[in-house]
């Protein structure tokens, strides 16, 4: 025999020996934690990005012109209505009023004159004394000396009106910004703003919520307007605190926004200690207190592939992989809006070792204690996102 046919022989009997061998064991079953799914009504919040703002909100501005003669209150602070709080110079309006006022006394005391000769013509003209022309021209002296009179004291309320306005007035209780004007700048009605008030308590914020929760808006703001503010609508501020008053519904606008499909929403919210101040951002959270039951499970138990979330359901002792639709977090739990009905078993721990129509090893239930929140996973009752 040949070396070649030896080496053949040898090369043959290896491979008919390699497919003797039995095939490898499976893999023995993985063992995981499971949960029962259970259905329960869930409170949570929405939350909405929202902006701080003004029920009421007036530039000051001069009536007259002049030059600012006095400041009479502390910048940022809180202000009354009608406290006065800048003064214009008045020497101007002083020496017209006082002119326009000797001039009504004039025109008063000519009237007074005058008065007397239509009185005196007119007797004498029932006697025929005097021409009726006479007592004609005198009469209509009479109604001259009335008009200048008139004249005089329309102009004295005019200047009079002037001389009021060089003292301004809040217009109404608020807070006061940083003044626009310092004492001696030159004021004229109409282009100078001196000062912004803005009314802080309550404090209005503005939201712009999905169109789908208009009925859940109109229904609550036909609750009773007087009623007290509840925690249905909640504020936290930009450094995440959450802010100790809640809120409710103001107004609802007239329409909404076809380009975005929200409706601007505005609330009150007291504000006693003027923390909230126009302007400010925040984050506006509306409970949803769902009617009806969800589907409720730890949000641990889903797995995240391209943007979408899958499950482990448990069959006898397999798992298969199913797709879930997962809405709003509460906590360490999700509620699924699709992909998972009551009762079905999942797998809770354990996932990265498992794939589809992996045998597993199922261990004791996760959901016969208590969740996070510390009441029974297993029951019924409503579960509130923080």
């Amino acid at each position: 025999m040949t070396y070649k046919s030896i080496l053949f022989l040898m090369i043959v009997t290896g491979l008919f020996s390699c497919g003797s061998q039995p095939p490898p064991p499976p893999p023995p079953p993985v063992s995981v934690n499971v949960y029962t799914v259970k259905a329960g009504s869930a409170e949570f919040y929405d939350s909405y990005p929202a902006t701080v703002t003004a029920v009421n909100q007036v530039e000051v501005r001069p009536q007259v012109a002049g030059y600012i003669t006095g400041i009479f209150f502390k910048e940022g602070q809180h202000v009354e209505k009608g406290q006065k709080i800048y003064s214009i110079d008045q020497q101007q309006y002083l020496g017209a009023y006082e002119q326009a006022v000797a001039q009504l006394n004039a025109s008063q005391a000519n009237l007074d004159k005058v008065q007397q000769d239509a009185d005196r013509y007119e007797e004498l003209g029932k006697q025929d004394a005097v021409a009726q022309q006479t007592v004609q021209h005198a009469l209509a002296d009479l109604q001259t000396a009335k008009k200048q009179v008139d004249a005089a004291k329309a102009n004295v309320s005019a200047i009079q009106v002037n001389l009021r306005y060089s003292t301004i007035y809040a217009p109404l209780s608020g807070t006061i910004g940083i003044s626009d004007v310092k004492v001696g700048a030159s004021v004229s009605p109409g282009s100078t703003v001196l000062n912004t008030i803005s009314s802080d308590n309550p404090i209005a914020v503005d939201v712009a919520v999905d169109e789908t929760l208009i009925p859940y808006m109109e229904k609550e703001n036909k609750k009773d307007q007087d009623k007290k503010f509840d925690s249905t609508f909640t504020l936290t501020l930009a450094d995440q605190s959450k802010y100790p008053f809640p809120g409710k519904i103001f107004i609802i606008d007239r329409a909404v926004d076809p380009q975005t499909g929200t409706i601007k929403v505005r609330l009150l919210f007291d504000n006693p200690g003027n923390v909230l101040k126009a302007g400010m951002s925040a984050n506006l959270k509306i409970l949803n207190n769902s009617s009806h039951e969800s589907i409720l499970i730890p949000y641990r138990a889903t797995i995240e592939q391209m943007a979408e979330n899958f499950v482990y359901v448990v069959n006898a002792d397999t798992v298969a992989q199913r797709k879930v639709l997962l809405g709003q977090r509460i906590r360490d739990m999700a509620i699924v809006k699709s992909g998972l009905k009551e009762n079905e078993v999942i797998v809770l721990d354990g996932m990265q070792k498992l794939k589809d129509g992996s045998k597993v090893n199922p261990g004791p239930e996760q959901n016969k204690g208590t969740d996070s929140l510390g009441r029974s996973v297993a029951d019924s009752s409503k579960r509130k996102s923080s």
